[in-house]
């Protein structure tokens, strides 16, 4: 009989200075883990924090060591040149795999983005909801970065037994901006309840999971973040009626509101580093 697995305490959070990072900092404590906290920047109030580039691959797996998992959301979070993308998110992504591999890590949360398969049709009237298994149509470099992590992802499932939970994340932000977040907003109490079940659910291999809460207007599946165990809690649509007010509907005929990434796929904004 296979022993029942041990829940991680300790957990490298990368990108712990970032907008996701800092709401997770103040919410996962609560489930009990113990934080160790790594971002390219001072993270602010977090004397303990490790300062280092995911370049610096001694000074990685340094961060990598001793701890039982991984969330990792450090990189470039928009559009950039092709050059620093690669370096931030598509290299430094495989540099933390590595360090994870070398010093024995068994689950890496891995923090994809609706951008993997951003120039996909949302879903109107009656259509399904967009499954977890659409295809990957990037809808940037950012998206494309995305995609390579979520296949190095099952690589090192397949090549290293490394376990991964890749979430797509759609938009997490304290409450939903614009019309289209409506669709894919993910409340920071439900971002933190979907990666403590990504942390704890047995057998992931590698899982991809769309991460939303309940949303009213929801367009993408969340059957295999259930799966793990994710209850959320939220929903968008108490901002509809004042964003709807504000901002009208969506254009079906505006590719910035027909595609999953949103003005990603005309506009998208840009890295200011």
């Amino acid at each position: 009989m296979t022993a029942p697995r041990t829940e991680p305490r300790t957990v490298l959070l990368t990108g712990a200075a970032g907008g996701v990072g800092t709401l997770m900092r103040g919410l996962l404590p609560g489930y009990g883990y113990r934080l160790r906290l790594l971002d390219v920047r001072p993270v602010e109030g977090e004397p303990d924090a490790v300062t280092a580039d995911l370049a610096d691959r001694t000074a990685l797996r340094e961060a990598v060591r001793g701890v039982d998992a991984i969330i990792h959301l450090a990189g470039i979070s928009v559009e950039s040149t092709f050059e620093k993308v690669l370096s931030a998110n598509i290299e430094g992504t495989y540099h933390l795999y590595e360090a994870a591999r070398e010093e024995g890590v068994g689950r890496i949360v891995f923090a994809s983005s609706n951008h993997a398969v951003g120039c996909t049709p949302v879903p109107r009237g009656g259509d399904p909801l967009i499954p977890v298994t659409t295809p990957h149509r990037p809808d940037t470099f950012y998206g494309l970065s995305k995609s390579f992590g979520e296949d190095l992802a099952q690589l090192y499932w397949d090549k290293h037994g490394l376990e991964t939970v890749s979430v797509r994340i759609g938009s997490c932000f304290p409450e939903p901006t614009g019309v289209r977040m409506l669709s894919l907003w993910l409340s920071p109490g439900d971002c933190a309840r979907l990666f403590h079940a990504a942390l704890t659910a047995e057998h992931v291999g590698h899982t991809v999971v769309h991460g939303s809460s309940a949303n009213t207007r929801l367009w993408w599946d969340l059957g295999s973040a259930r799966a793990l165990g994710y209850e959320p809690r939220d929903d968008s649509e108490r901002y509809a009626a004042a964003l709807l007010a504000e901002q009208g509907e969506l254009d079906p005929e505006n590719p910035a509101h027909a595609r999953l990434g949103g003005h990603f796929v005309t506009d998208p904004p840009i890295w200011p580093y």
